[in-house]
């Protein structure tokens, strides 16, 4: 089952340049669907365009249609807010908010109106866990979120996300400044994770294309050249240009 299809999506920024021209893929539920290629094609364009973080940049034009379970995300009538508690995004930078770890995960939820203590708790500890982070940081709950590694910030950042239980979540590069070992985490959370949502991950290599990939989606210039399971993509690839890819002849 498709959680998500797009059709015929282009975007034109103001000084006239086309991130994505005329795509078209579905993205299926409860799978890790990977959108890989060089830098400037696109991919972080794709990904904002999911939850409308597009509207924040200069995009003066958009056309084709995404759809989230049947609504369409381009109608400007929709509740932006809305949509952005279904999908979730992580960046590559982690950016935590200058309060405790607890509270980084509680903000959100204590904003939308909750003030249930023990649905605050029960939170935390599920999205931390998650998030494969809970068993380091359970006894320093209250200590600042900035003072944790880059690695465990990270992962509070896809915490907080969690915590307000998307359908989506959404992850830009999300290990590129993150050691192997802190890296090796995150994927293995993907792969739990994905069994109560859907992810769309653009991967900082290749490499972690191959070790993550259910779906993959080779994209070039703006367009779509292969969409290919992950098993698939990366070891018998259909078009030449994604083999080369691949095996480093560009990018």
């Amino acid at each position: 089952m498709n959680k998500i299809s797009i059709r015929n999506l282009t975007l034109t920024y103001s000084d006239g340049v086309q991130p994505l021209r005329d795509i078209s893929f579905d993205i299926p539920a409860n799978q890790i669907s990977v959108i890989f290629g060089p830098a400037g094609g696109g991919k972080s364009s794709l990904l904002r365009s999911l939850n409308r973080l597009n509207d924040l940049t200069d995009l003066t034009h958009q056309k084709g249609s995404i759809l989230l379970d049947d609504q369409e995300l381009l109608d400007p009538t929709l509740d932006v807010i809305q949509l952005r508690r279904r999908v979730g995004m992580v960046f590559a930078r982690p950016v935590v908010l200058p309060l405790s770890i607890r509270k980084n995960l509680t903000y959100g939820l204590e904003v939308a109106g909750e003030t249930n203590k023990d649905r605050l708790l029960e939170v935390v500890e599920s999205s931390l866990k998650k998030a494969a982070l809970w068993d380091e940081v359970k006894d320093r709950l209250d200590d600042p979120a900035i003072a944790l590694s880059g690695g465990q910030q990270q992962r509070v950042c896809l915490a907080r996300v969690l915590a307000l239980e998307p359908e989506v979540v959404l992850l830009d590069e999300p290990t590129s400044g993150l050691d192997p070992i802190s890296t090796g985490k995150v994927e293995e959370s993907l792969q739990d994770l994905k069994k109560e949502y859907t992810i769309v991950l653009v991967p900082h290599s290749v490499q972690q294309a191959a070790r993550t990939a259910d779906q993959a989606i080779f994209l070039l210039q703006g367009e779509v050249i292969e969409v290919s399971s992950g098993d698939l993509m990366f070891t018998n690839p259909q078009e030449q240009r994604t083999q080369d890819y691949i095996q480093g002849r560009f990018g």
